[in-house]
Order: structure tokens, then sequence, then C-alpha cells
């Protein structure tokens, strides 16, 4: 049995629910479609386990030790998520010893090779988050809608898409609907306020994840304003809904959506961004150039492809290659 570690988020009972549980419980699916059975917690638990998948090298270190005492000949995967990645390793308190004691490493995107550096790029491996085709939905006809699905917390720097609504000429149609739990509480409080008195502005809290989903793909363009990312999940589903994405130029989203995606504004430039939403709006061509992007960048999210990854990952790691992945089925 494969136990799978993923930490708790703040306030929540189990990991599994929130942020990177999100991805436990998918990769868990994999793993079993594979014919692994597997184990999620928010810590180490003690048992008869043949191999540990941790999620966010930092927050799961101390399980990452406490498995390897027990079971010292056992494999190892740590995914590095983006608050363990950027700005870098050593800033963000990885310790690199835990590293050592992985015999493979997953990022989310092709950059994170660049952050691991050469030493472990031999033993990392780039599994995209997937996300099984999203309809598309009617847009809203009273307006151009942007939806922004994001925790609030510092790292979505998520205060900005509400500086850069103010901005916008008096005549924009644009309207926000904002998706996401308040994890931080001034910054929550802000943008409640933000919505009590920005017609542009809505922040709806946390919503099932179908109902997020259902926004999204009705939504004329996703905004991403981050920080930093590993590899945002949230992009993957934009992929999967083709629906343009708007970014904030940081090395984890360049990973996915490359170098010359022209969706791009500098992080924090709360200017480029009302500019960049604004020419979305009003310039069927560059929005027409958007969703061209996107929509050849769909494929990478296909589910066979992280099933594929995953099916090579473990065979590497413990030598179990299931009947379908060995016949190219």
């Amino acid at each position: 049995m494969i136990l799978i570690v993923t930490p708790a988020a703040p306030g929540s009972a189990h990991g599994c629910t929130h942020g990177n549980g999100v991805t436990a419980r998918r990769w868990a699916g994999i793993l079993e479609d594979l014919g692994h059975e597997t184990e999620i917690a928010d810590g180490h638990r003690p048992g008869d386990h043949t191999a540990l998948l941790a999620l966010h090298a930092r927050k799961s270190a101390d399980a990452v030790r406490a498995f390897h005492a027990e079971h010292p000949r056992a494999p190892i995967v740590i995914a590095l998520t983006g608050t363990d990645l950027y700005p870098d390793l050593d800033a963000t308190g990885v310790d690199r010893s835990l590293l050592e004691l992985a015999d493979r490493l997953i990022v989310l995107q092709p950059h994170g090779l660049v952050q691991v550096g050469p030493s472990l790029a031999e033993r990392t491996r780039v599994i995209v988050q997937s996300v099984p085709a999203i309809p598309p939905r009617p847009p809203l006809d009273d307006r151009f809608e942007v939806v922004f699905l994001a925790h609030v917390r510092p790292v979505k720097d998520p205060l900005r898409l509400a500086e850069a609504t103010r901005l916008l000429p008096a005549d924009s149609r644009i309207r926000v609907t904002h998706v996401g739990e308040g994890r931080d509480e001034a910054l929550g409080e802000a943008l409640a306020a933000e919505t009590g008195r920005n017609p542009r502005y809505d922040w709806i809290g946390p919503v099932e994840r179908d109902r997020a989903l259902n926004v999204l793909a009705r939504s004329r363009v996703l905004v991403l304003t981050s920080l930093h990312e590993g590899g945002a999940n949230v992009i993957s589903e934009a992929l999967a809904a083709r629906v343009p994405v708007v970014a904030s130029r940081i090395p984890g989203s360049v990973g996915l959506l490359g170098e010359d995606y022209p969706g791009y504004h500098p992080p924090g430039d709360a200017a480029a961004l009302a500019e960049t939403l604004h020419r979305a709006e009003r310039d069927p061509v560059f929005h027409d150039t958007l969703v061209r992007h996107v929509s050849a960048l769909a494929p990478m999210v296909d589910p066979a492809n992280e099933r594929r990854a995953f099916a090579e990952l473990m065979a590497e790691v413990t030598g179990h290659c299931p009947p379908s992945e060995a016949s190219g089925r």
C-alpha cells in the first residue's frame, strides 16, 4: 500500500479537502487504477506501506523522515509545490538533506527542473496536473465575466485584480466573479469590503468544485495574479475548458503556458493587468489569439498523460508495471 501524505490546510479537519489534498485524491485514483492500494493522510501513519508519496517537501518533512525510519528500504517520492520551489529551495526553508531521502521528486511544470538544480534534476520528473475536458457553457450576456479561482492568501496576491478593476474605463463591461476560501483574515476583510463597494467585483467565497468549474466554463477570461506557483491546477482547468488565461508572468505559469503566451502581465502590476483585461474585452482578435493558444495547449492536461507519467514513475521506483501500460494500451 502506498501512503500519500498531504499537509492539512489551516482550519481544516483533513488536508484532502483543500489545495494539495485535491491533487492527492486525484493521484490516489490514478495509482489505484494502475493497480496500487493507497492511503491518504495528513501526516505519517505507521503501517505496512510499500512506498510514500508526499506532497510539499517542507510541510511533509516530519512525515518523510518518520516513514524512512520505519521503512528504510521503501521508495519515497516527494512532490515539490510552489511554496517549496519559489523563490528558491533555500529561501523557502526546504531541507536539502530531506530531498536526498527521495528516490524521485515531482515538479508540476518544466521550469521546476531549473529550480531544483542540476544535482536533483536527474531524479526529478515533470507531471502536469490533468483535468478532463470541461464542456463550454453560454457566457452571461450582461457582462464580460472574468473568473478568479483563488483562495485568499498572500501568495495569490488577491487584491491586485480588485485594484485593476478600479482602473478600467467607465464603459467597460468587465465583472469579476471571485471563487475561493478566505484563508487570511485581513485580506478577507479587504475583499469583503471591496465586494460591497465595487460593482465590478464579487467575491462569493468557497463553492463546490462543480459549481466553480461551471463558472469557469461560462467565463470569457480566467485571471491568475499569483506571486509564486509550482504549477497552478487552475491553469490546467482553464486549458481543459479552453478559457483564455491572463496571468502574472511567473516561472510556474510560464512553465505551463510557454514563453510566447500573449496573456501575461508583470506580477503586482495592477495597471498592466487592467490594460490586458480591457484589451481582451475590446479586441476580438486578441481574445481569439488567447483562445487559440489555450486550445493548442489543452492536450497537455489530458488525464491519459498524467496516468502515463505515473505509470512510468512507479515502474522506476517499484518495478511495478501494470499490464495495460506494458502493452502500450
